[in-house]
């Protein structure tokens, strides 16, 4: 076996987000009598020292690279992330570009052993809505497809108890017509989580399997919004990211039929805001309006702005109460969590965040011995012995 290339171990550290102290945490790369353990990493990224086959494997894990890579006499080119339909208000700080990319990367990686599985089913066909419209085909032509496609009715949607079962109910729609729906902001932990200023959703645009992924440290009431408007991106046959509201083309046009499927411009006249110039009493209306129909207060505050309801300033400022607040929330709730016991189980959270596109696709080959636990283990991004609990067959609930 060929040397390691020290520019390979520094490329395979930086582009899984992880600074040298917290590469020798997770190698757990221990203090000698010699050196300590960040000079013992310089050492092996400098070509000073040549790591060990046992100290590989740990970086292939922890990195995220298959062992060979170890080996490649240089850095690959940067992975591709599809299309970047992002405007970003802050350029995105180095470590959380390569989580975003190391996530990328591992979605894509799981949509092709996905769509591999999907190709060994005799009867699988193409998906006929993925890339069936493009832009000059009008914002109502793309709308109409997609509420054709989910065959929903808004008021159904409206009619569950709360946002996290309407958000269930339009994601088991778009699973049902072959769409995988993975919640997903970070590598396993919270110290690789992904802000949603920075990813809120990305589309692979594949006609066997498309995947789309929300970044679940959004709010939860946007999690229909963007699952919408990653179907949108879906429809127009666009792989790539998603972040905030943004102001080129081809996200307005997004937004348009996520906004307009859920709240019709037919409806916004019914906030009854124009005019006032409080912003607490605006505020105070948005929120009666959005809870009532399950949908993000911010996407409300957006579509009175493009309609004309509010202005611009009015707009800024809403925006900036309603994020300040949902930070406040989620804290409270982090808070909360770590003083409390109980609660789902990590299974059962982890199932949901994967979806039942893929679950029900696992358990059904495994049981038809077309899938080993091995690669179902990938797919599911858990070790091959959570599999079995992973899926629910094991009682572990």
């Amino acid at each position: 076996m060929p040397a390691v290339n020290p520019e390979i171990l520094v490329w395979a550290r930086e582009t899984a987000g992880l600074s040298p102290e917290e590469a020798v945490r997770k190698l757990a790369i221990r203090d000698t009598k010699k050196a300590a353990a960040l000079q013992r990493l310089a050492g092996y990224e400098t070509g000073q020292e040549e790591p060990s086959r046992p100290l590989l494997r740990k970086m292939a894990q922890q990195y995220r690279r298959p062992l060979v890579a170890f080996y490649l006499a240089a850095p690959p080119p940067k992975g591709d992330r599809g299309a970047d339909f992002r405007t970003l208000a802050r350029e995105a700080p180095s470590r959380e570009a390569a989580i975003l990319d190391a996530l990328i990367r591992e979605t894509r990686a799981r949509q092709s052993m996905v769509r591999d599985v999907l190709e060994d089913e005799e009867e699988v066909e193409p998906l006929p809505f993925v890339g069936s419209h493009d832009m000059t085909d009008g914002q109502p032509a793309v709308l109409g497809a997609l509420r054709a496609l989910l065959n929903i009715d808004l008021a159904d949607y409206r009619a569950h108890k709360d946002i996290s079962a309407a958000f269930n109910f339009l994601r088991n729609a778009a699973e049902r017509q072959g769409v995988f729906v993975l919640l997903k902001g970070d590598l396993g932990s919270h110290h690789t989580a992904i802000e949603p200023e920075i990813f809120r959703g990305f589309s692979i645009a594949d006609h066997i399997a498309p995947f789309i992924v929300i970044n679940d440290r959004d709010a939860r009431a946007a999690w229909p919004f963007t699952l919408l408007h990653e179907m949108a991106h879906l429809i127009l046959g666009q792989t790539g990211v998603s972040g905030q509201p943004a102001e080129n083309e081809v996200e307005r046009f997004c937004d348009g039929v996520g906004g307009e499927f859920l709240l019709p411009d037919s409806e916004t006249g019914e906030l009854k805001v124009e005019g006032i110039k409080e912003a607490a009493i605006i505020a105070e209306r948005i929120s009666e309006f959005a809870i009532e129909r399950h949908i993000s207060r911010a996407m409300v505050a957006y579509r009175a702005y493009h309609t004309g309801a509010i202005i611009q300033s009015q707009y800024a400022e809403l925006s900036q109460k309603f994020r300040d607040e949902w930070l406040h929330q989620r804290a409270s709730q982090r808070a909360q969590r770590q003083t409390q016991s109980g609660g789902p189980s990590y299974y059962i959270v982890r199932r949901h965040r994967l979806g039942r596109g893929i679950t029900s696709l696992v358990q059904r080959m495994m049981a038809a011995g077309e899938l080993s636990t091995a690669k179902a283990a990938k797919i599911l991004d858990v070790r091959p012995g959570q599999v079995e609990a992973t899926l629910g067959v094991r009682g572990s609930d």
